[in-house]
């Protein structure tokens, strides 16, 4: 009894010294973090001309050429007017559009100011043309990637049919021809599920906390090491296809417009996931048939992304497909990531530091992160810590 309330004293210690550790570097970070953004580009090409629109956050834009003038720290429209001419040239650096392998000219001949749910956007019209009607459509993006890894550039384009993309630092480049079919649309759906999943802090903190303890299993009170890895391995695929399954789910209902939740409730909720994640490892309440849990979490995930789709664009013939693909992409990502991680902690799972310095401080980080979105959300406070 004795050896038992000491194991339960020294573990409790450990969870208080992660927790403290972790809460003090989340602080420190705070006042440097730069919330992790998206972009939104509309260009339509008629013959040889271009129009459209490009929506770019205001605190990117502050963050990266300064358009708060008094540094009180507010952005007022009269500054953001006054800068005008510098947020164009700006943009317009960080963009190229070439037709038939030749530049097309692109200007801004306009600057409002739109509302999207993470804030203000600066809302650039564009314009231009090319050379002649191009049969070949070529963008170059490279907004913001030299000082954010995480941000995103999501496209909608009209060039001989509705096409869609997503620029990224390692696809800056999307090239077009034709009209878009299904295949087209499939592979570019499919691309934008895999990086919802390896881009998304709040996913892969998620599985985090269903995979730390995936190679562990509860006895008597107690993490024990599983005998083999196949059941480890089947186990967290079930619980990776149910969350999939469930948030295709929502996800196709609030993207197709069936469902449509606020969108404070659902940032919060998704924030709530991810605290229980880290805090189910930390003081387990569900240790068995955890494929339960990642598919009802998976419903709260699903309504999430489904703003971030719908900026994105579902085409018109071809909605099926889009979804189909985006969903076996984000199938395809989470499997990618259990087998880079599960193999990996089996093979230490017999470690005596596995669970103080894997399982226990890994845990505290999902839970802490976890707590700071649902205040930032639920409450309405700005922590510094991104939400993606």
């Amino acid at each position: 009894m004795r050896a038992a309330r000491s194991g339960a004293t020294t573990y409790a210690r450990l969870v208080s010294r992660a927790l403290a550790a972790l809460l003090l570097l989340i602080i420190a970070g705070t006042a440097q973090a730069h919330k992790a953004s998206t972009s939104y580009l509309q260009l339509a090409v008629d013959n040889a001309t271009l129009s459209g629109r490009w929506d770019i956050a205001l605190r990117d834009l502050d963050y990266v050429i300064g358009l708060d003038a008094d540094g009180d720290g507010a952005l007022t429209w009269a500054e953001v007017r006054q800068a005008q001419t510098r947020i164009g040239a700006y943009a317009l650096s960080r963009l190229n559009v070439r037709g038939d392998d030749v530049n097309c000219a692109l200007r801004v001949t306009n600057l409002q100011i739109a509302e999207h749910s993470d804030g203000h956007y600066a809302a650039l019209a564009l314009a231009g043309s090319c050379l002649r009607a191009p049969r070949k459509l070529s963008l170059r993006y490279d907004l913001l990637f030299e000082f954010d890894a995480l941000h995103r550039g999501l496209l909608k384009l009209d060039f001989a049919g509705a096409h869609s993309g997503l620029f990224a630092p390692d696809e800056r480049r999307l090239e077009f021809a034709g009209s878009g079919g299904w295949f087209r649309v499939f592979g570019e759906y499919f691309r934008a599920g895999l990086f919802h999943v390896w881009s998304g802090l709040d996913h892969l903190l998620f599985l985090a906390g269903l995979f730390l303890p995936a190679i562990l299993r509860r006895e008597n009170g107690h993490w024990v090491p599983t005998q083999r890895l196949r059941p480890a391995l089947r186990d967290t695929t079930m619980m990776v296809t149910a969350f999939t399954l469930a948030h295709a789910c929502t996800l196709t209902l609030a993207a197709t417009g069936w469902f449509s939740p606020p969108s404070r409730l659902v940032e919060s909720a998704v924030a709530a996931t991810v605290l229980f994640a880290g805090l189910n490892n930390l003081l387990p309440m569900v240790y068995r048939e955890l494929f339960w849990l990642a598919g009802v979490f998976g419903l709260v995930h699903g309504a999430a992304v489904a703003g971030a789709l719908i900026e994105l664009g579902l085409p018109a013939g071809a909605r099926v497909w889009a979804l189909l693909a985006f969903n076996l992409g984000v199938e395809a990502a989470q499997l990618s990531v259990l087998l880079a991680v599960i193999p990996t902690c089996f093979a230490l799972r017999r470690s005596p530091w596995y669970p103080r310095l894997v399982l226990v401080p890994g845990a505290a980080a999902v839970s802490l992160v976890g707590a700071v979105w649902l205040l930032e959300r639920g409450a309405g406070l700005s922590l510094g810590v991104p939400l993606p």
